[in-house]
């Protein structure tokens, strides 16, 4: 064998062996890719089944409440009405001053219960998310808010009442009514801010107060309700970024559009 023929084999040789190198990490970056997309498109699975059992625990609670407002007022209401009925029939007949006194307390008990349950039933049987507009619906609950005089609240949005779906806009007012109700009573604030805005694709809800804010690192903080707003961004898919100190406590909310 000649010199000649000796080093083309060789370079044959090296040649098949670079290529079986490159046949081994081309196979290998394939099954690693393929490994990575496998893993993704289970996460994305998972994901999506956690966010579809979120959102059925959440319809079945507001189906839940809806049967016990109607169970309210149909029977519990009517139970109620009925025994005012009876007292006013029992102060109509029963002349003693003392007597009558008493009845009238009892009536007076009867009738307050009575008012308390027939606003609890309209709370609870309340279809007026799925009538009105996002921006409507945070105005109404910042009129009901001022109403409280427990602190001052301001409302700001840059969205017009374009559709937003039913399920979105019940999350999204929760979460600001678990918000404001953990800041009048542990928060001890003097004013709340909300802002509704379109940014980049995106609408953002921001809340901030001016209360004594809590620890966000201590497990124990993130109570219940905190803990529902999570629940509750996720649901439909958004971002949860909060923040809190001894000046106050700051929640912001991203969700992509179109909603």
């Amino acid at each position: 064998m000649g010199k000649t023929e000796y080093l083309l084999i060789t370079i044959i040789f090296n040649f098949l062996f670079v290529l079986f190198i490159v046949a081994i990490l081309s196979y290998m970056h394939q099954y690693k890719r393929k490994k990575r997309d496998h893993a993704y498109a289970i996460q994305n699975q998972q994901d999506l089944h956690h966010h579809e059992l979120l959102a059925i625990q959440i319809e079945m609670q507001q189906r839940t409440m809806q049967e016990i407002g109607r169970e309210i007022h149909d029977n519990i209401g009517q139970k109620l009405t009925l025994a005012s009925l009876y007292v006013q029939n029992l102060l109509y007949e029963n002349k003693e001053i003392g007597s009558t006194q008493s009845i009238e307390n009892i009536g007076s008990i009867i009738n307050d219960s009575l008012a308390d349950l027939r606003q609890l039933s309209k709370t609870l049987t309340d279809d007026s998310i799925a009538t009105k507009s996002l921006v409507t619906l945070f105005q109404i609950e910042c009129q009901k808010i001022n109403k409280l005089k427990k602190c001052w609240f301001t409302y700001d949005t840059g969205i017009q009442d374009s559709e937003v779906n039913y399920h979105t806009k019940s999350m999204l007012l929760r979460i600001a009514q678990e918000f404001i109700h953990n800041s009048l009573k542990h928060g001890h604030c003097q004013s709340i801010t909300v802002n509704l805005n379109l940014k980049s694709g995106f609408i953002v809800l921001e809340l901030a107060d001016d209360g004594c804010g809590f620890d966000v690192n201590q497990s124990d903080s993130f109570g219940i309700g905190l803990q529902n707003i999570k629940k509750r961004t996720e649901t439909i898919g958004g971002q949860f970024k909060l923040k809190s100190t001894a000046a106050g406590t700051q929640l912001m909310i991203k969700l992509p559009l179109p909603l």
